[in-house]
């Protein structure tokens, strides 16, 4: 009898994680806060594994809750540059750029082309041009570039390198996941500005 009553939990939970992205693929940002958090509390063990949450949160501009998701998220995804970014915005939004990277979150092997370099920048320990020099052809790493660029830029405040980087990022290396979905609500929210 509990294995039945798991099972319908962990399927309701994907249900409420599909409504939840769903939602944020149409920029309804509240509404897919709401979905997240109906799936972690059919299945509470999934909340630190639920870094679409965090992204929402921020958008939500819910930096404090968005800190602490991505605070959790380290504990079942320990390197994970973008987890350590996310973080990093999170605590740039509520103090400062320097505060969040007093703060930012070790990470040491993401294996991931050019997470590494991206990481480095948002340390202070490398620039935009090497992040796509890092990138080279790759359509997909130069997506990833393209979108913490942005997103470092908007961090320090540098509007017309944030847009340009994430319209590239939404647009010209446009990508079919969920990263994707990201650069374009947050390429829709900039053009709204």
């Amino acid at each position: 009898m509990l294995a039945v009553a798991a099972l319908l939990f962990f399927f309701q939970a994907n249900e409420f994680n599909r409504l939840g992205e769903e939602a944020f693929r149409k920029g309804k940002i509240e509404e897919s806060i709401k979905q997240f958090d109906r799936a972690i509390a059919a299945a509470p063990q999934i909340a630190p594994h639920h870094w679409q949450r965090g992204i929402s949160l921020y958008y939500a501009k819910r930096y404090d809750d968005c800190r602490k998701q991505f605070e959790i998220h380290k504990t079942v995804n320990p390197e994970d540059v973008e987890n350590s970014v996310w973080h990093y915005l999170c605590v740039a939004k509520l103090k400062n750029p320097e505060e969040a990277r007093k703060s930012l979150i070790e990470i040491h092997s993401d294996t991931r082309v050019p997470m590494m370099e991206v990481y480095a920048m948002f340390r202070g320990d490398s620039t935009p041009s090497k992040v796509l020099a890092k990138a080279g052809t790759d359509r997909d790493a130069r997506f990833y570039a393209h979108l913490y660029i942005g997103l470092f830029h908007e961090a320090n405040n540098r509007p017309s390198d944030t847009l340009t980087n994430i319209r590239s990022a939404a647009e010209d290396f446009e990508a079919n996941h969920y990263m994707g979905d990201v650069a374009r609500v947050h390429y829709r929210l900039l053009k709204k500005k």
